[in-house]
């Protein structure tokens, strides 16, 4: 049986800052993220299976990614909690502001990171994460591989 990737695509907001940069990117700031998500699987070849001849479900991919990612990052400020930015988030959060806080540097690399990790934990044990691509901007964006992190 062959394996097969497939992708499902993302779109969110997320501010941040990079404490300590030496550029525009240590002011607090916002991109409208795209996130591509590829999964590798063998599809299911029980004829008499609802889900024959995929993968997984888009719906189900949909699902995980929404509930890990988008639904926690969308519209948040995300701080490195191991820098002053933590007094910045407070006063945020005490006017409402969804903020989170990391215990990482919120560049494109680190999310994209800790992305993989949320999602793997969530995947049906025959479905492997294969590749994320989180794009900042238009010409801008990270990749994660598996294959790059065995």
């Amino acid at each position: 049986m062959s394996f097969i990737r497939i992708t499902k695509q993302f779109t969110f907001e997320t501010g941040h800052a990079l404490y300590g940069y030496d550029g525009k990117c240590r002011n607090v700031h916002g991109h409208s993220y795209k996130l591509s998500v590829t999964v590798i699987g063998q599809p299911i070849t029980d004829k008499n299976h609802v889900k024959y001849g995929m993968v997984i479900d888009f719906t189900d991919l949909k699902a995980i990614v929404k509930e890990e990612v988008v639904d926690q990052f969308d519209h948040a400020t995300v701080f490195n909690q191991n820098t002053p930015h933590v007094e910045l988030a407070k006063e945020l959060e005490q006017r409402g502001h969804h903020v989170i806080l990391v215990d990482y540097q919120p560049t494109s690399e680190n999310l994209v990171i800790d992305y993989a990790e949320r999602i793997k934990s969530r995947l049906p044990q025959n479905i492997k994460l294969f590749s994320l691509r989180l794009q900042e901007t238009e010409s801008s964006y990270a990749e994660w591989f598996a294959s790059d992190n065995l």
